[in-house]
């Protein structure tokens, strides 16, 4: 069960991944700076609303897309996955430089250019200590599994679970069936949460070039800490034409059962004309009943596409 929730959450927190401070006082793998705010914004005044942030939030279709449309294209990735102690001193390190491509018979490929590991990482039975760590080198690493949002037919135990894994990925702001105490809470948008939120416009520039519109959707301060799990979600918008070029999640949740505090993010650019990943980033702490706590962050980086 403890394993299904976590692998769960590793699901969701990709759904609602620009940039805010990071709650968890820890090394901070995250030093690519890719957005500045220049400043708030009267939305009125650009003929918009809230609702029309809202909207798109919930009709977006481009980050499934930015991930399917991976398996079309050779890329590097580097991947730093930074483990800690109840101190949050650093005491486990992995380091993958990977080069994603594809065969001529169209099979992905990845090999290995650099991999490095350090400190408290592996069980005796040489898997990871820590199902964080487990579950990102499934989604990220694992050169047995590069389609990284593959169709299935729906058959099966595992497969209906990872449908449903994916529905969280690229469906921000609905209900979530099937995770204990949490599946309402994460409809920051309907009409029961509303009232838990204030919204907030500013402006910027992504990637030094790209003018953003930054729709950050926080908690209010109240005693509404068992109504609510997401204290902020922050959607980064291309002013030129609406599209979503990242998304950062806050989340903090704690029960009888569990509890976690979670920070991730995600940033896509274009290359060829398609949306693809370019980062992700992932903080958080998990805490549950007979079982490790588990400290992790971990840096993705996206580089280099070439279609194929």
């Amino acid at each position: 069960m403890i394993k299904n929730l976590l692998l769960s959450f590793c699901f969701l927190l990709l759904a609602f991944s620009s940039y805010s401070q990071q709650p968890i006082k820890r090394f901070n793998p995250d030093t690519i700076r890719t957005i500045v705010i220049d400043s708030p914004v009267n939305i009125r005044s650009h003929r918009l609303n809230a609702q029309d942030f809202i909207d798109a939030v919930m009709a977006d279709t481009g980050f499934y897309k930015a991930f399917y449309n991976m398996k079309n294209y050779a890329f590097i990735a580097e991947n730093r996955i930074y483990t800690y102690d109840k101190k949050n001193r650093v005491d486990g390190k992995i380091y993958r430089k990977l080069k994603h491509s594809n065969t001529a018979s169209g099979k992905h490929n990845i090999e290995y250019i650099a991999k490095r590991d350090s400190g408290n990482l592996y069980k005796s039975n040489g898997k990871f200590q820590l199902y964080t760590v487990e579950m990102f080198d499934y989604i990220f690493m694992n050169a047995n599994n590069s389609d990284f949002v593959k169709e299935s037919d729906g058959s099966g135990k595992n497969e209906t679970y990872k449908d449903k894994l994916k529905t969280l990925i690229f469906t921000p702001g609905r209900k979530v069936k099937g995770i204990p105490f949490v599946s309402s809470k994460t409809e920051i948008f309907s009409r029961d949460l509303r009232e838990f939120y204030y919204y907030r416009f500013s402006r910027g520039k992504y990637l030094d070039t790209i003018p953003v519109y930054i729709f950050r959707v926080m908690r209010k301060p109240s005693e509404a800490d068992g109504d609510v799990i997401i204290k902020e979600m922050t959607t980064i918008f291309d002013m030129r034409n609406f599209e979503i070029l990242g998304r950062y999640i806050d989340m903090k949740y704690s029960n009888f059962l569990f509890s976690f505090d979670v920070q991730m993010k995600i940033e896509l650019n274009k290359f060829d004309g398609e949306l693809l990943p370019t980062k992700i980033t992932y903080q958080g702490t998990w805490d549950v009943p007979f079982h490790k706590t588990e400290r992790a962050s971990f840096l993705i980086v996206h580089k280099d596409y070439k279609r194929e």
